[in-house]
């Protein structure tokens, strides 16, 4: 599955939507969480990913920590994907190597200038903890 999800060449651990720890780790588990219990929680039955794993931090089908690990995984990404828009102009869901739009797109995110390299430390921080909660959760590995 993994070789299958990603554009050929492209760093799993850069990829914001279908790298590891990713948007697509975080959406898949949700998904399955809404496939297994929402006929139980009618308020699992929403498109929006972080409102329905709330739903299940709330009714506890998801540890606390868990859940927070996944919605900053979630928010980094999507946060570091909308500015990569705001300071290139294009869509992009891969971490960029360009030093000038890094620079750029940390700024826009509020890091420090002297410290552009945290964004980057802070992404792969968070995907390798939401990773490791996606394997648990989505197949049970522990």
């Amino acid at each position: 599955m993994e070789s299958e999800r990603l554009p050929r060449g492209a760093d799993p651990s850069h990829h914001l939507k279908l790298g590891r720890g990713g948007l697509s780790d975080v959406e898949w588990v949700v998904q399955i969480l809404q496939l297994n219990h929402a006929h139980r929680y009618p308020r699992m039955r929403t498109t929006e990913t972080l409102a329905a794993l709330q739903v299940a931090v709330n009714e506890e089908l998801v540890e606390s920590a868990d859940g927070q690990i996944l919605a900053d995984a979630w928010r980094t990404a999507t946060g570091i994907r909308n500015a990569i828009t705001l300071v290139t102009g294009r869509s992009s869901n891969v971490l960029p190597s360009d030093p000038r739009v890094v620079a750029g797109v940390a700024h826009v995110l509020g890091y420090p200038v002297a410290d552009r390299g945290l964004l980057m430390e802070d992404y792969l921080r968070v995907s390798r903890r939401a990773r490791n909660v996606m394997e648990r959760l989505f197949y049970g590995w522990e």
